[in-house]
């Protein structure tokens, strides 16, 4: 299967000082992705430069096989099928639910924007709030509002930048599967960045762990949680402790514990 999404060898960099350092993975069309990582490890620095607002000092960024990022070479935003999803949720307050979330369809036909916009709300359970406007709706709703505008389009990718983290902790766990759902429903390719891993294992099916600009690993939850790479992954994952230990062969390692 030919990916949706392919980074290779992307380095991104502010003033010289490096942020993001020889970034390689990519999305299969269908799936939902997660970079999960601190503050300050580069998963949003990423996320811009994959939407097109940062541009890449190395690499490249390939979209349905067409290279839209590299060094000197910058397809404008408007100009790569995304859908973007702000931590804020970014809605115009003065517009109605339905027409923030018909916005992205201004030159579509009146019949064709009101379709698209019923099934959209639909579609994220909030169709009896049209006629609202986002300061009569909860933070969860306006959540689904987000949502609903960047799916009308159609995309070929969403992106989701911390999405949930202005939600109360039961509202963000149950809104994160929601959304699982609601792009699975439409099979809908999605990136989304978060630092809470509860969120990254609810919503993605492959996980990329980074730290200090680097991906650690680029895997499944199961694997991440059960077969972690490297040190950083075990301590940033879970809840594990370490013991040293001297390793007799590839299957037993001598503790304290035992062997």
């Amino acid at each position: 299967m030919e990916p949706l999404l392919q980074l290779d060898g992307v380095f991104c960099a502010y003033d010289h000082n490096s942020v993001v350092e020889d970034l390689t993975f990519h999305i299969n069309k269908g799936d939902i992705a997660c970079l999960l990582g601190p503050s300050g490890c580069g998963k949003t620095t990423t996320l811009r430069a994959i939407a097109g607002f940062e541009s890449i000092s190395g690499g490249t960024i390939e979209l349905s096989g067409m290279q839209v990022s590299a060094p000197g070479h910058l397809v404008p935003p408007e100009k790569r099928s995304l859908g973007m999803v702000f931590q804020d949720y970014a809605l115009f307050p003065h517009l109605t639910i339905q027409e923030n979330v018909c916005f992205g369809l201004r030159k579509s036909s009146p019949a064709r924007r009101q379709s698209v916009g019923a099934r959209m709300l639909e579609l994220v359970g909030l169709e009896q709030y049209a006629k609202r406007y986002p300061h009569e709706l909860s933070g969860g709703q306006q959540q689904r509002v987000a949502l609903a505008r960047a799916m009308a389009p159609e995309p070929s990718l969403i992106l989701l930048d911390e999405p949930f983290s202005n939600l109360d902790v039961d509202l963000r766990r149950r809104l994160s599967l929601e959304v699982r759902d609601i792009l699975k429903s439409l099979g809908t390719t999605a990136l989304m960045v978060t630092h809470d891993q509860e969120e990254a294992f609810a919503v993605a099916d492959r996980i990329g762990v980074m730290n200090e600009g680097r991906l650690q690993q680029w895997d499944t939850a199961y694997n991440i949680y059960h077969e972690p790479l490297n040190r950083f992954v075990a301590n940033f994952i879970g809840l594990g402790h370490f013991i040293r230990g001297k390793a007799l062969s590839p299957e037993l390692v001598d503790t304290e514990m035992g062997v």
